[in-house]
């Protein structure tokens, strides 16, 4: 049997459901298919005390507020899961969960396209990929299996009850890398942490959080990238009610902070030279920030405390000024290594042409160059907050309002010229 829908959503996550309700708000009838359940990356593709990165006032969708954490609090895991749940009970979403979409394939001689899916085929006008930035682990192939050490991707950390005993090498230091290794440490483990390019900013600053100051400086809205700043990853934590990420600080806590790993042979990771670049750049980025924060406050006439100690550093620990270069692994104890190395997308289920030669999605604001297919949740799909709860509802509004338009161009039928017919 066939189903028949104007506009089939792949994905009921963070990106889906608000999909839903922007298609709800133009009247385009939808359905929206999930392969697990409402938001399961939140409950089963998380560390255990992982929470929410931004504050429970500003990482959600306009039309509905966290009902457990204070505004000024950062939601657990379970708590947005829940909450991602109930927003799409209070939109009557059109959800059906347990439908894995297996391919996609272009109607020949007439409009749409035709979905196979575990539960049967759907025919629909347009489809909409939004099945988020975070789909399959990357783990680099720097380390052989053979190695003798337990490795796993930051998606697979629960707690760190679960790890072989011995020291940790974590590698990546972006907000899951240094969240974890900060946890590690705090329960005694012996920590090794890969720093690599990163923005660093400060947690909260002359009494507002960091998301409050991207917002009013527009930082939030930049549209790319800058060239040469394509892999830096953002440093910071709403671990233990919120904290500046503070790497001098884990260092003096007994951390050993290394450079990128490159190279692995007899039993050894060779490090790159990289470490104090790394940190000097993320340090100058906290720094501007900082800057462009008293100077917007001092121009609108904020009164916000003044926080001179912000801009001091604790002294430099000595893997910082002498970087460790080649790592023994059994030598240091070493039995996991964690990669929180990223992700990456796969859409080989999509036999269309919207993707460059290296598969990824060519893509105007998440409209693709073949007619009927969007994508949405994509990183900086059109700023720098596209990824985030509230960033990914506008996006998913202006790919509404494109399906909209389209639907008009495709249903116009001309008016008869009435001068004409007389």
């Amino acid at each position: 049997m066939t189903d028949y829908t104007d506009t089939l959503v792949v994905g009921a996550g963070q990106a889906g459901i608000a999909m839903s309700e922007h298609l709800r708000r133009h009247g385009i009838p939808h359905i929206v298919v999930e392969k697990n359940r409402i938001a399961e990356a939140w409950r089963t593709r998380r560390w255990d005390s992982l929470v929410a990165n931004g504050p429970a006032w500003h990482d959600r969708f306009p039309n509905m507020e966290f009902s457990a954490s204070h505004p000024e609090a950062f939601p657990t895991k379970e708590e947005v899961a829940d909450y991602m749940t109930a927003y799409a009970q209070m939109i009557d979403a059109p959800i059906r969960t347990g439908v894995e979409v297996k391919r996609l394939d272009r109607n020949e001689g007439r409009p749409g396209f035709t979905v196979t899916t575990s539960d049967g085929v759907i025919e629909a006008n347009s489809v909409i990929a939004a099945t988020g930035a975070f789909q399959h682990p990357v783990i680099p192939g720097i380390v052989p299996d053979c190695a003798g050490v337990t490795q796993l991707h930051s998606a697979d950390y629960r707690n760190p009850a679960t790890l072989p005993e011995g020291a940790v090498l974590v590698v990546g230091a972006g907000s899951s890398g240094g969240q974890i290794a900060d946890e590690l440490q705090r329960v005694g483990r012996k920590v090794f942490l890969c720093v690599g390019p990163h923005d660093r900013p400060p947690r909260m600053y002359r009494g507002r959080d960091y998301c409050w100051w991207l917002g009013v400086l527009g930082l939030w809205d930049v549209p790319a990238k800058a060239p040469g700043t394509e892999h830096v990853t953002i440093s910071v934590s709403g671990a233990e009610g919120g904290k500046t990420v503070d790497f001098r600080k884990l260092a003096q806590g007994g951390m050993t902070l290394l450079g990128r790993a490159n190279a692995f042979e007899g039993g050894t990771l060779f490090i790159g030279n990289d470490l104090q670049a790394n940190i000097k750049a993320g340090d100058d980025y906290y720094i501007d920030l900082l800057d462009q924060c008293d100077a917007y406050a001092a121009r609108h006439g904020l009164d916000l405390p003044q926080e001179p100690q912000a801009r001091e550093f604790l002294p430099d620990p000595d893997c910082l000024t002498n970087p460790v270069r080649t790592l023994d692994l059994a030598a240091e104890g070493i039995g996991t290594i964690i990669w929180a190395t990223g992700y990456r997308q796969d859409f080989s289920w999509m036999k269309v042409d919207a993707f460059d030669e290296n598969g990824s999605p060519i893509h105007n604001r998440g409209v693709s160059p073949e007619t009927g297919i969007y994508f949405l949740g994509l990183p900086w799909q059109s700023r720098r907050g596209s990824t985030f709860i509230w960033g990914v509802w506008h996006d998913a509004a202006h790919v509404a309002d494109q399906i909209a338009i389209q639907r008009k161009y495709r249903d116009y039928s001309p008016t008869p010229n009435a001068a004409a017919a007389e």
